[in-house]
């Protein structure tokens, strides 16, 4: 490994649901590093007419496509919180793909001595953890908080519950992380945690 190599800090950021992987992603951005947002890589991967999205197709059949017949994640969603089964299906579809080109991201931060970070909610749950991170920061919030956010952006209670139940519990992906960032409160209190996770980078590397 180059100097340029060891120099980089690639680090890995999950967490439960509405719990704020986000906007540690837009803090640690603001502090310098690259960011990679693993849905956001996961959507171009599924768009209309590539292998992925012809692979989801053939197995889900038509129903889950929108007009424009593209893949409607809020039918596909629907269908995969309420069957384990569906859902490991379509991970099993999604993350390989997802994995090779994180894996490539991060490859070419090292290569150019940038400082990266990258967001994926399943980080444990895919096996994500074995890509070299220099560390692993979980973002943390309680049960209450995480159901009032959901409820702002529509979903209720039942349905807020099915995606916190689909996911890795939230105790042990603390358990699993190298730091936890709680986003309990304001948004300094946020970039403090975050600031401080970063400083314990820096000296744990």
């Amino acid at each position: 490994m180059s100097d340029i190599e060891r120099n980089a800090i690639v680090v890995g950021v999950t967490g439960g649901v509405a719990c704020g992987k986000s906007e540690v992603g837009r803090i640690l951005e603001c502090m310098g590093y690259r960011a990679c947002d693993a849905d956001h890589v996961a959507h171009a991967l599924m768009a209309k007419g590539t292998a992925v999205f012809k692979d989801i197709v053939e197995f889900f059949g038509k129903r889950i496509l929108s007009d424009d017949g593209e893949i409607f994640r809020p039918a596909l969603g629907t269908i995969v919180f309420e069957d384990p089964d569906k859902r490991a299906r379509l991970n099993a579809l999604v993350h390989p793909a997802v994995r090779s080109a994180i894996e490539r991201w991060i490859s070419e931060r090292r290569a150019r001595g940038e400082n990266g970070a990258v967001q994926i909610p399943l980080l444990f749950e895919s096996g994500m953890n074995d890509l070299g991170f220099n560390g692993i920061i979980c973002v943390s919030a309680s049960d209450t908080l995480v159901l009032e956010r959901l409820k702002k952006h529509g979903i209720d209670n039942d349905e807020a519950m099915k995606r916190i139940r689909s996911q890795m519990p939230l105790v042990e992906k603390e358990r699993l992380s190298d730091f936890v960032v709680r986003n309990l409160g304001s948004l300094q209190e946020l970039e403090e945690a975050t600031q401080q996770a970063v400083e314990w980078l820096s000296v744990e590397r």
